[in-house]
């Protein structure tokens, strides 16, 4: 009998689907990775589980981009598994597999990513030919029961989605093509002059960094302009109230900063104020009502904002806590959504939840849902419920399940969702708003007063909204008026100039720079573009978080507080993308051109092999500005540095590569210049001023060496005798020179605490903290202590008041920013004396995920040396053996005698193989025996020789070989 495999987007997604089924088409029985009945299997994927990548023969390497592997245009792509599903991939790939079934249903998210997600799974499962089986596609919006069996009775055919899907693959290559062959071309222009300088490119990442900078650009060339503004009191019989001088017949023109109730000098603003103090003034007023509604429900990057704002959370935090909310405690509905309405069939859900919430026992919202129960308030409107408005998601709201044991942060989240949820149903706020103008003539002073009549949804918010509805201070918004009689004339009691100055735009916070990205296409002149990113923007809510953490990551841009300021590495890249005239890479224009052709594509109106092959001339045309660039520098708002040149006191200016002397009253520079990144670290401004000034600075993190590996130095400027002249050089704080040429150290900042070693005083010193005694001094010339610790671990600084906690108490606090030089990945440790090893080794806090149920027990058992429960169960001879084995004594654990070849190397002492093999790479290490090609090869001397028994041997062969020379037993 043959079945047919649906394949969701997410595991929810097929429980879903399985329970939607279960009545038409009988009961599913549960596997560990798939659900099955008479007539279906359905599984899901987690997201993307595979990945497009260039095929071996045509790819690069890092280590080697340069132009001359470039641009790299595969003529198709290998598809690689995303290595953190890969077990979930293969449990896909093996019920498509199968003989029995022999039909798909690609029930992933309705849209294109989802389509993506479908395709690549279904070619990797084929492997080098087609897997052959016909698919069809189901096209969900709504996720109740009736929606998902609606959308089996009329599933799509592959012909229907094949514009979809290959708009789908080709914006998928198209960003790889850009983004590889950019970043590789951009990297080999700035590595030019020696090193690695990494300079990442995307169509995504580029424009909103461009943002950014522009940003930074307008506010760095702002000029303040001092203004005044002409505020009064005026006193009428039945109180005071405030006001602001304005003129009506102002008009908006060119000057951005112009507004009504300005004046741009001194004197005519205390002309006007003299020109009304102590006059009687007559009112005119208008009162109208108006209304607010609430905002519209959540998408994610609407909740990331409102995140940001309220609790300072950035996007990839809010992210992770509605994945948790969603995942987890099964509170909200999916998060990664750019919707803000919900499906039209979704009202008796809706209901359910109101229900969910006034009967949960939550006290802050549970009335309001009670108030919306029983005054009718969960009925249909078109904003709310609206299919046209739904794309592959609905809006993110709570779900009919209440969430019990949520963090501090997740309630928070989880209450902001639900607030808004239940706000969208009540009716709009109302309030009165007047405007008064009271006139001492010829001039005008207006006021606004703003009074809530009904509350509306506002309720929900409480105190908070009635704090943001009043606040109007300054008499032109917001407060309480004293009522003025008809015809009655008020004193001017106070008439106050008031100085103040035009400020720059504000820097962009996390929440603003997403609301920019959201609404980059509303910038874009043409008509066509601009519609085709009206729904878009750059970034999808899914990746937009993503893309403003590898930005901080990549050290494009740095959070200060709430605001994201963009660094000297960001200004470097927009220039040099500006001078080669590949400017498309920082404008929103370029997506919005790929939207409309992809749009186009997916209505047949463009074959995917035109739009490809417009791509790959765009990279082309990319990689052959840069390659063929030929000037010395790249045209740019430079620097002028204020400390002069270290060797003719010249003054010393900023280019595109270097800051570099230009002489002095009119002389030619002395040639003294140093590189704006050296390592792949640009320089800001004032560090580069720093340099110059004290001629060292640091340490510094950030840096990459040749192989991409990051590492942290201080920077010197040293008169180099053979060049005549000052250069740059790398000071990784090797103190042992000056312990070497016997130098007095003298100390003098204060004691850190007692060396564990010897009790004496633990000082700074160059890049470590070392014991007193553990370099010379006055009082001790030769050294007798061996203390010593750096002052930055993997990239971790280690701030003073940690020494000082470390040698008090034995350890320090739980640090975060250790980077292993293995996986590259932070870590979190304490610092701690280890008094057995005589060194500051990492201590790491206990796990707080608990072992698996079986692991806690097999450790007990093995330690116990016991059976486990499997080898009770077993026949009883085997349980004796395995008994006896665990009681009897490991001899291997004793050691073994090396052999005379090893012993040359390791010493005589009777050894294990890991403690052998440890004390090879000692060797191995102290003698510098690795291959520096290829770290993996060591390379034999004398002594190795005779024990490898060839000139060399791979890092894996070695426990092999020192087994064959770990002989009798100790």
């Amino acid at each position: 009998m043959t079945k047919t495999l649906v394949i969701a987007e997410k595991p929810s997604v097929a429980q879903d689907i399985v329970r939607a089924l279960t009545p038409v088409a009988g009961k599913f029985e549960k596997h560990e990775d798939h659900f099955e009945n008479d007539r279906y299997v359905v599984t899901s994927a987690v997201g993307h589980l595979v990945e497009i990548q260039a095929p071996e023969q045509f790819d690069v390497k890092r280590g080697k981009w340069s132009f001359a592997h470039l641009p790299v245009i595969p003529p198709y792509f290998d598809l690689k598994p995303v290595d953190k599903t890969k077990s979930r991939l293969n449990a896909v790939v093996k019920q498509a597999k199968r003989k029995d079934v022999t039909e798909l249903i690609n029930a992933c998210d309705a849209g294109r990513e989802g389509e993506l997600i479908f395709r690549l799974i279904e070619q990797y499962a084929g492997g080098s030919k087609p897997l052959g089986k016909p698919v069809k596609r189901l096209w969900l919006q709504s996720m109740t029961p009736q929606a998902i069996r609606d959308g089996f009775e009329s599933l799509r055919s592959e012909q229907q989605m094949e514009g979809l899907a290959s708009a789908a693959r080709s914006r998928s290559e198209a960003d790889w093509l850009v983004g590889i062959n950019g970043t590789r071309a951009m990297t080999a222009f700035n590595s030019r002059d020696g090193g690695f300088f990494l300079t990442t490119v995307g169509r995504v990442q580029t424009p909103t960094l461009s943002l950014v900078v522009e940003r930074e650009e307008k506010i760095r060339k702002f000029v303040s302009r001092d203004y005044w503004e002409i505020h009064a009191t005026f006193g009428a019989q039945a109180g005071e109230y405030p006001a602001k001088w304005f003129d009506p017949k102002w008009k908006k023109g060119e000057d951005a900063e112009a507004k009504a109730d300005r004046v741009w000098s001194a004197a005519e603003a205390q002309a006007i104020a003299n020109a009304v103090r102590g006059k009687k003034a007559t009112v005119t007023e208008e009162s109208k009502p108006t209304t607010q509604a609430s905002p519209l429900l959540f998408d994610l990057t609407s909740l990331q904002r409102e995140a940001n704002g309220k609790f300072g959370f950035s996007a990839k935090t809010t992210l992770a806590l509605a994945q948790s909310l969603y995942e987890r405690h099964k509170a909200l509905t999916y998060p990664r959504t750019d919707s803000r309405a919900l499906p039209e069939d979704y009202l008796p859900v809706a209901k359910q939840t109101f229900e969910m919430l006034a009967d949960s026992g939550m006290r802050h919202l549970a009335p309001h849902a009670l108030t919306a129960l029983n005054n009718n308030y969960i009925r249909p409107t078109k904003r709310i419920f609206d299919n046209s408005k739904v794309s592959d998601h609905f809006a993110i709201i709570p779900t009919t399940q209440a969430p019990s044991g949520l963090s501090e942060a997740e309630q928070k989240l989880y209450d902001l969702v639900v607030r808004r949820f239940m706000a969208v149903f009540f009716p709009s706020a109302e309030y009165t708003v007047t405007t008064r103008i009271s006139t001492v003539a010829p001039h005008s002073f207006k006021t606004e007063g703003k009074v809530l009549v009904k509350p509306g949804w506002l309720a929900i918010y409480g105190k908070e909204a009635a704090e943001e509805v009043e606040g109007g201070k300054d008499g032109d918004k917001g407060q309480n008026l004293v009522p003025v009689k008809p015809g009655e004339s008020v004193n001017t009691l106070q008439v106050d100039p008031k100085g103040l100055k035009t400020k720059p735009p504000a820097r962009y916070s996390e929440a603003t720079l997403l609301g920019a990205m959201e609404s980059a296409g509303k910038q874009i002149d043409d008509d066509e573009l601009r519609e085709a990113m009206q729904e878009k923007g750059l970034g999808t809510p899914a990746t937009r978080a993503a893309i403003i953490e590898g930005l901080l990551t990549e050290k494009y841009m740095l959070r200060e507080g709430r605001e994201i300021i963009p660094t000297a590495k960001a200004f470097q890249l927009m220039t040099l993308l500006r001078g080669l005239e590949v400017e498309e890479l920082c404008r929103a224009e370029l997506t919005g051109e790929w939207e409309y052709k992809l749009s186009q594509m997916e209505k047949g109106q463009l074959s995917r092999e035109a739009f490809m092959q417009e791509i790959a001339a765009m990279t082309e045309r990319m990689v052959k500005k840069a390659k063929e660039y030929d000037r010395d520098t790249i045209p740019g708002d430079y620097a002028t540095l204020e400390s002069p040149c270290p060797n003719c006191g010249g003054v010393v200016k900023e280019n595109y590569r270097r800051f570099a002397c230009v002489g002095k009253g009119g002389a030619e520079g002395c040639g003294f210049s140093f590189g704006k990144s050296p390592a792949g670290r640009t320089f800001e401004t004032a560090e580069a001023e720093q340099l110059l000034r004290d001629k060292k600075i640091g340490p510094l993190e950030g840096f990459r060496s040749k192989a991409g590996w990051p590492f942290t130095s201080e920077i010197v400027i040293k008169y180099d005798d053979e060049a005549h002249n000052y250069k740059l050089e790398f000071d990784f704080g090797d103190d042992k020179k000056g312990e070497e040429s016997g130098e007095i150290v003298e100390f003098e900042d204060a004691s850190l605490g007692a060396c564990p070693i010897c009790g004496s005083d633990v000082h700074e010193h160059g890049s470590n903290y070392v014991c007193s005694k553990a370099v010379p001094t006055a009082a001790q010339p030769t050294p007798s202590c061996t203390f010593k610790s750096g002052k930055i671990i993997l990239q971790q600084p280690v701030e003073r008041e940690q020494m000082t906690k470390l040698l008090d108490t034995g350890k320090t606090d739980l640090l975060d920013k250790f980077v292993s030089m293995r996986t590259r990945r932070n870590f979190k440790a304490h610092l701690a004396w280890d008094k057995d090893a005589g060194k500051v080794n990492f201590e790491f806090a206990p796990s707080k995920f608990p072992p698996r149920p079986g692991a806690a027990a097999k450790t007990a058992a093995a330690k116990a040396g016991k059976t486990t429960a499997a080898a009770k169960k077993a026949p009883a001879k085997k349980a004796a053996a395995k008994t006896t084995a665990a009681k009897a004594p490991r001899k291997a654990a004793a050691g073994k005698a090396p052999s005379a070849a090893l012993a040359a190397v390791i010493g005589n002492e009777p050894v294990a193989r890991p403690e052998a093999v440890k004390k090879m790479w000692e060797y191995i290490k102290a003698n510098n025996l690795q291959d520096p090609k290829d770290k993996r090869t060591i390379v034999a001397d004398d002594k190795l020789r005779a024990v490898f028994g060839k000139d060399s041997a791979g890092m894996f062969e070695l426990a092999g070989i020192l087994g064959n020379h770990l002989g009798g037993d100790a």
